[in-house]
């Protein structure tokens, strides 16, 4: 270690204590507001999953119309229905933090943050893990995220998930898995699903147009949507960086007549993916904070590799295929995983594109799997979640 970098991790540590020993002081000083609930998802990046699900059963229930819904962004911008918006990591934010009585977040916080004891924390977290998370992940002696190593990953989750009240499980398999990443206790966690996925049941065909229309994708053609992770070891300063391995003038030559391709990236890609001017009438970008819900919706295919995002979109019992032409690196070298992706996922995954668009092309797809696949891993959808965790919480 230089003496550079030595010096720029003191001072973050330093800063970090300050910063805990000022929330911790402000706690004293500022009164509790008993109606007041402060959301945040994925850190401030976007009103959306979960806790914009619960946000909007809140602000619809008559029973709440006096409480104080606040919303914590990066970037502030007006919320339909919040009564305030704070800057995330800004005083007025710490200080919502402090004041709120009820916490909505869908991802792990900083671990300088002060919560006491009258305050009540829901973690949503953000997906059914196919990767090993937490103290699940085995310990190779890399670091994890580039700079963390083994025991500091560890270390950050238990710092957050000792101030969880609550955590919510989409289902059982959900649940065994967090009680030994995040080693959190079972009876703690609320086990329905994801409040984000009650709009997969809710949309209309009007819904999927109006959509579609505002992405600008032709109403006349089939939408693949292609939602690839990140990978551990492609980590920089700014976050995770994403080199596309796929070759979309292939996709066009081989699907063009009958698909376009939605390209989502995983919210942690800082990098923007370009592409080719050529392909910009086959291949149409939404944003990496937007919600993917939405995609869902518009989307007739699922394309991914190891992101979980084809637990919530197997709910629309549409074909999900796997391209993980990495495979052999990433199940072992990086992460590992919670299931066997050749026989537990709604298909079997392709290593080369060639498979991949063939058997999309030839519509090769085991919906009875798909079936037997949602019994498992979602037997709780269509339950309006949402409504559910308010009554419960707030109760």
């Amino acid at each position: 270690m230089t003496w550079v970098s030595f010096l720029g991790n003191l001072r973050r540590i330093i800063l970090k204590s300050l910063l805990a020993i000022f929330l911790y002081l402000l706690a004293f000083f500022i009164k509790r507001e008993p109606k007041m609930v402060l959301f945040a998802s994925y850190n401030g990046k976007s009103v959306g999953d979960s806790p914009s699900a619960i946000f909007e059963a809140l602000r619809k229930h008559p029973a709440y119309s006096e409480y104080q819904l606040v919303w914590a962004l990066k970037k502030p911008h007006p919320v339909a229905g919040a009564a305030q918006v704070v800057k995330f990591n800004s005083l007025a934010y710490y200080k919502a933090l402090t004041r709120a009585k009820y916490w909505v977040f869908n991802a792990k916080m900083a671990p300088y943050y002060h919560k006491a004891k009258d305050q009540i924390y829901l973690q949503t977290w953000h997906g059914t893990p196919l990767k090993r998370l937490g103290h699940d992940i085995e310990d190779t002696g890399k670091h994890y995220r580039a700079y963390l190593t083994h025991g500091q990953m560890v270390k950050s989750y238990d710092q957050d998930s000792r101030h969880w009240d609550w955590l919510i499980a989409p289902s059982s398999f959900a649940a065994e898995k967090f009680e030994t990443a995040f080693q959190f206790p079972r009876e703690k966690m609320i086990q329905v699903a994801y409040p984000r996925t009650d709009v997969l049941s809710k949309a209309t065909p009007e819904k999927v147009k109006q959509l579609k229309t505002t992405y600008k994708l032709p109403l006349d053609k089939k939408v693949i949507l292609y939602a690839p992770t990140w990978r551990d070891d492609t980590y920089g300063l700014d976050g995770y960086h994403i080199k596309l391995q796929v070759d979309f003038a292939r996709w066009k030559t081989v699907l063009g007549q009958d698909y376009v391709v939605l390209f989502k990236p995983h919210y942690l890609i800082s990098n923007q993916v370009q592409i080719d001017a050529n392909l910009r009438d086959f291949v149409f970008s939404m944003p990496a904070t937007s919600d993917i819900h939405e995609a869902y919706l518009m989307a007739d295919v699922l394309v991914t590799d190891y992101s979980s995002v084809f637990f919530d979109y197997a709910i629309l019992n549409r074909p999900i295929y796997f391209y993980m032409y990495d495979l052999d690196v990433y199940g072992t070298a990086l992460r590992g995983f919670y299931l066997d992706v050749h026989n537990d996922l709604p298909s079997s995954p392709f290593q080369t594109e060639d498979e991949l668009l063939l058997a999309i092309r030839d519509r090769h797809f085991d919906q009875e799997r798909l079936k037997a696949f949602n019994q498992r891993f979602n037997p709780w959808s269509q339950s309006n979640s949402s409504r559910k965790i308010v009554e419960m919480i707030m109760q």
